[in-house]
């Protein structure tokens, strides 16, 4: 369990799901314009900046080559991360393939499955939510065919220029960014993140579970004393989580 202390006046932000460059580098250009402003913004107050997977629509860390673009959204983390404020980031299943370069780069930790955070004094379960609970069993197939390092090493011997190029068009191809059931309510008892977070409650009690991954704003009750809370997206909804210390809540980003 990692501790973060909040400071008088405060606070911490989560944010999810961007898929930054889908379905073209022109289309996201105005979404990543909206998510650096709203980096911008969250900054003068942040305690902590939570980022649960999915930033990219593609990514991949090549030992010598950056996937081109984003470069917006890369210099704000950096120049965040510069400034003391610590940064988390939750890889998704569209950017399984982090490998070192926020690590080395930007300074911030990537957490490749959930993890429990206590701030102040509450405890938070966290991460993108891809592959728990039960079903969508097609795709932890997928998961481990794309994790499995043979397969991460043939696709690495590939040029940079086609590798790439073949991720973002699979990504956009499979309609992974939002699919037909992420942009459904499928009810309480169909949510499968919503089960998964009962079943942790079961021998463990925490405060908030929080993910990605589903494309929805969700805060679901789990019982008189915990929450669950999807994040939503950068795509149709931008909305984004803020934990004052006391209470987390969802918000969304209206610039104007």
């Amino acid at each position: 369990m990692k501790n973060i202390i909040i400071p008088e006046g405060k606070k911490v932000y989560f944010s999810s799901d961007n898929h930054l460059g889908a379905p073209t580098a022109e289309q996201s250009y105005p979404r990543e314009k909206k998510f650096v402003a709203w980096l911008d913004e969250v900054k003068k107050d942040a305690a902590a900046i939570f980022l649960l997977g999915d930033l990219f629509d593609f990514w991949i860390d090549y030992k010598t080559v950056v996937p081109k673009g984003f470069t917006r959204t890369l210099g704000k983390l950096a120049e965040i991360s510069d400034s003391g404020i610590p940064i988390y980031y939750f890889v998704g299943n569209h950017d399984l393939w982090m490998n070192g370069y926020f690590e080395e780069e930007l300074n911030i930790p990537v957490f490749h499955k959930p993890e429990i955070f206590q701030l102040n004094n509450t405890s938070f379960f966290i991460g993108h939510g891809d592959g728990l609970g039960p079903g969508d069993k097609g795709y932890k197939r997928m998961k481990k065919v794309f994790t499995n390092g043979v397969a991460q090493w043939f696709f690495r011997w590939l040029h940079p220029d086609l590798g790439v190029k073949l991720g973002q068009y699979l990504s956009v191809k499979n309609k992974m960014i939002s699919g037909d059931d992420d942009v459904k309510f499928l009810g309480e008892e169909n949510e499968w993140l919503v089960q998964y977070a009962k079943r942790k409650l079961e021998t463990q009690h925490y405060d908030y579970f929080v993910f990605g991954h589903r494309h929805l704003p969700l805060e679901i009750d789990l019982n008189e004393k915990s929450r669950y809370t999807n994040l939503g997206d950068w795509i149709t909804y931008f909305t984004y989580g803020v934990f004052d210390g006391e209470k987390l809540e969802l918000k969304k980003y209206d610039p104007s």
